[in-house]
């Protein structure tokens, strides 16, 4: 049985989340003090307890969804005793869930990556003037035809194809006029449904280029070591090990195409059969179980999710799925 551990992106996030592994877990709250530690700021209280609309902020929101995935995992290992190298064929994370996820390999360090994804989180909210780019999910059609329709609807300015999270579900993104015409020609074309998103900056799309750049400067100042185990790349839909490559990866990876559907399939093509996603939210497992058939998908971000982990494990038995995405 081939287990890979996957980490969520941007819009798992919710205020409180991860509290309850601080409450019950030592390990757990101090990798919420090493975060607050190396950004020089009470980030868990804002974590615990918000505002909202604080916490909502992409240089808040990206830090904060990283800690709460490395303090689940920190438990998985200490209570668990979960060892990746040994149990895990891959890791893999959505966008900003690549940090977590090279982080749980042991590629980067919790207060490097707490650092990063802060610049990260912050470089790319500055990209794009407020108002000036824009993003769109697209149901019901696959990537070639989103790619085609955001082509379309370019006409000279930028509308790419950011996320291809499968199961018809696609996102775009550019400047905004550019994204609002996708959504008609998406709807002309027998989308099931095309909506704006509420989103702060276009990202995955070349209008984030000052941010590629930033995250270059950023990362060529941190060590980055081979992971314990491969991870799959959003920008490349294969695992990669070397730390030249993650670095590469990871720069492209801001303007370049979150290719989840092709990671999936190639982890379930390759004989996983079990994603544990570790962090906030089901958003990931919900994909997997449309993604990968057969496989099961299990969310672990609670106190009761690790109960459950460790109930199965006791029996050798990968954990029922707990949610729907």
């Amino acid at each position: 049985m081939a287990v890979a551990y996957v980490f969520p992106g941007q819009g798992s996030q919710a205020v409180g989340m991860g509290k309850a592994l601080a409450d019950n877990f030592p390990v757990a709250k101090t990798v919420f003090e090493e975060v607050d530690d190396a950004l020089g700021e009470k980030l868990s209280g804002l974590i615990f307890e918000g505002p909202a609309e604080t916490l909502m902020l992409t240089e808040n929101t990206q830090p904060a969804l990283m800690t709460v995935s490395l303090a689940a995992m920190r438990v998985l290992q200490t209570e668990a005793g979960v060892d990746l190298a040994r149990e895990a064929t891959f890791v893999a994370g959505h966008s900003l869930g690549e940090y977590s996820a090279l982080a749980a390999a042991g590629a980067l360090g919790i207060a490097d990556t707490a650092r990063l994804v802060r610049v990260r989180g912050r470089a790319m909210q500055k990209a794009v003037p407020v108002g000036a780019g824009a993003m769109a999910a697209l149901a019901g059609l696959d990537f070639e035809a989103a790619t085609s329709i955001a082509a379309e609807a370019a006409q000279g300015e930028i509308c790419q194809a950011a996320n291809d999270n499968g199961a018809g579900q696609v996102v775009v993104s550019g400047s905004k006029a550019a994204v609002e015409r996708a959504v008609e020609i998406a709807k002309a074309q027998g989308a099931k449904r095309a909506t704006m998103l509420p989103v702060s900056a276009p990202f995955h799309c070349t209008l984030m280029e000052p941010a590629a750049k930033a995250m270059a400067e950023a990362l060529a100042a941190v060590t980055v070591k081979r992971p314990i185990v491969p991870v799959v790349a959003n920008v490349l839909a294969k695992p990669i090990t070397d730390p030249v490559e993650i670095v590469e990866a990871l720069i492209a990876q801001v303007t370049g195409t979150v290719r989840w559907r092709e990671s999936v399939e190639y982890m379930a093509g390759a004989g996983v059969s079990t994603f544990y996603e570790v962090g906030a939210g089901k958003v990931l497992t919900g994909l997997v179980k449309r993604l990968a058939a057969g496989a099961s998908g299990s969310a672990i971000g609670a106190p009761a999710d690790i109960a459950a982990f460790l109930s199965a494990r006791e029996v050798d038995q990968p954990l029922r799925p707990t949610g729907t995405g």
